[in-house]
C-alpha cells in the first residue's frame, strides 16, 4: 500500500468489503466518545464530544480531569488504543479482533490503572439495536488494513474540508468526526436562530438533535456510507426553498431525498484527474446553494490568502 498521506493517495475501500470492521470500529469511537463525554463541560452544539484526525488515527485531544488532563488515541497504524495522561503516565490496549465488551473492559482497566475515575453511559447512540458495550459480543471483527484505509480516507477529507473551512470568517465547527453517525463534518452557521429540531435519531434523545441544530446551518462532511466507497455529503437547517434544485457540481453529485442532502461519492473523486478541485466544487457550490436560498450574509465568507504580503516566501 502507498504511503497515506501522499498527495496522489486517495485510499480505495469498498464499504462493502468492511461492514463489519466498520460497525466494530463505529463501537470503538463511541466508547472513546463517550468518555470525553463524560469528562467535559458542555460546547454549543456538542463540540466537546468529538474526536478529530490525526497523524496516526482518531484522537479525543486532552480531556480535563482531576486537575490534569488525558487523551484517548486509536493508533490505527500502531494497531493500539493509547491512553495518556499529564502525570506522564499511558497505557495502551490492542487493537484486534475481539467482542467489544472486551474492548471496552480493557479500556475502562486502562483508565483506572492511570488513576482516571470515568462512568458512563454504556447504550450507544443513534445506531438500532444499541447494545450496551460490557454485553456486546456481536461486534468482533476487526481488519486492521481496512481501519487503515478508512482513516487515510478521512485524512483526505479532512485536508479538503480544512481549506472549505478556511474561507469563512463567521462562526464555524472544527473539523471534526462525530461518532453517533461516524461522520466527519465541518458546519457553518449563518449567527440567525433555527427552528427547533424534530429529533428521531434512534436511541438518542430528542433534546441532543435541539441542541445540535439550534442555529441555522450549512453542514458538510464524509462518511463511510451513500456510495461504494462512501459520500460526501451537504445540507442546512433549516432547509430553505430552492435548496435541493440549486445547480451543484461536480456532475457525479446530487440531491438525496432518502437522505436529505446532497450527495458526492468518494469514487468520484478519488477517479478525478484533480480531487482536491473536485471536492472543492462540491463544498462551495453545495454551500451556495444553503447561503444563497437561505439569504445568508455574503460578509461571512473572505479570502484565505487575503495577508500574502506577511507570509514567508510569499511577495
Amino acid at each position: 500500500m502507498r504511503s497515506i498521506g501522499a498527495a496522489w493517495d486517495w485510499p480505495r475501500l469498498r464499504v462493502a468489503d468492511w461492514t463489519e470492521t466498520r460497525d466494530t470500529l463505529h463501537m470503538w469511537t463511541q466508547v472513546l466518545g463517550k468518555i470525553r463525554l463524560s469528562q467535559s463541560p458542555l460546547l454549543n452544539h456538542w463540540w466537546q464530544v468529538t474526536l478529530y484526525v490525526g497523524p496516526r488515527g482518531l484522537t479525543t485531544g486532552p480531556i480535563p480531569h482531576a486537575g490534569g488532563l488525558f487523551d484517548m488515541e486509536l493508533d490505527v497504524v500502531g494497531r493500539r488504543l493509547l491512553v495518556r495522561s499529564s502525570a506522564g503516565e499511558e497505557r495502551t490496549v490492542p487493537l484486534s479482533s475481539r467482542p467489544v465488551a472486551d474492548f471496552y473492559a480493557e479500556t475502562m482497566a486502562a483508565l483506572d490503572a492511570l488513576g482516571i475515575d470515568v462512568v458512563i453511559d454504556v447504550r450507544p447512540n443513534e445506531v438500532d439495536p444499541a447494545i450496551p458495550f460490557p454485553d456486546d459480543r456481536v461486534h468482533t471483527t476487526y481488519d486492521a488494513e481496512a481501519a487503515q484505509l478508512f482513516w487515510g480516507q478521512l485524512v483526505q477529507a479532512h485536508r479538503g474540508l480544512e481549506v472549505f473551512r478556511s474561507h469563512f470568517v463567521g462562526k464555524v465547527s472544527p473539523v471534526h468526526f462525530f461518532w453517533g453517525a461516524m461522520d466527519l463534518a465541518c458546519t457553518r452557521f449563518s449567527g440567525r436562530d433555527a427552528p427547533e429540531h424534530p429529533g428521531g435519531a434512534p436511541n438518542c434523545g430528542d433534546w441532543v438533535m435541539v441542541e445540535g441544530y439550534s442555529r441555522e446551518l450549512s453542514s458538510a462532511g464524509f462518511w463511510p456510507g451513500g456510495g461504494e466507497e462512501g459520500a460526501f455529503y451537504a445540507y442546512a437547517y433549516p432547509e430553505p426553498e430552492g435548496f435541493a434544485e440549486h445547480a451543484v457540481g461536480p456532475a457525479a453529485a446530487y440531491y438525496s431525498r432518502e437522505n436529505g442532502q446532497f450527495l458526492l461519492p468518494y469514487e468520484a473523486v478519488a477517479d478525478a484527474a484533480d480531487p482536491d478541485r473536485t471536492l472543492q466544487e462540491f463544498l462551495h457550490t453545495t454551500y451556495r446553494a444553503a447561503a444563497d436560498h437561505g439569504g445568508w450574509d455574503p460578509a461571512l465568507e473572505d479570502d484565505p490568502g487575503r495577508w500574502p504580503q506577511h507570509r514567508p516566501g510569499r511577495a
